[in-house]
């Protein structure tokens, strides 16, 4: 399978003018590393960063929660700490899905670009 994509790709370099194929190389799959700094770009780059300042706070929220709750002598003060512990480990969580989501998309968006490179360099030659 990869081989035949890297025939397909190389095929494509062929027709694609020199800034084309560095465009089309530019394409490329990122590894995990690069996937999570490019959520961090563009126009909702702001929104990655504020969610992330917010993770860390709801981090710290979680460790002390979970420090009060092994201090913790009543019942209901069990609860209270239970609950906070509970609420920021959901929050960390779906931050952590929305930055799932948000690489997900950008996935999605680099093979569409890739897609329509594709269908620009057949209909120029079809043109041809």
């Amino acid at each position: 399978m990869s081989s035949e994509r890297q025939k397909i790709d190389e095929l494509i370099k062929e027709t694609l003018s020199a800034d084309d194929a560095k465009f089309y190389d530019a394409l490329d799959e990122q590894n995990l590393l690069g996937k999570v700094g490019e959520t961090f770009k563009g126009k909702m780059g702001w929104l990655a960063i504020v969610m992330n300042i917010a993770n860390i706070i709801f981090f710290i929220l979680f460790i002390y929660a979970v420090i009060q709750f092994f201090n913790a002598t009543g019942t209901a003060e069990l609860i209270k700490w239970a609950m906070a512990i509970f609420g920021s480990f959901m929050f960390m969580a779906f931050i952590k899905l929305y930055v799932w989501m948000q690489m997900n998309k950008n996935d999605i968006l680099r093979e569409l670009k890739r897609l329509e490179l594709q269908v620009a360099v057949l209909s120029n030659e079809r043109k041809q």
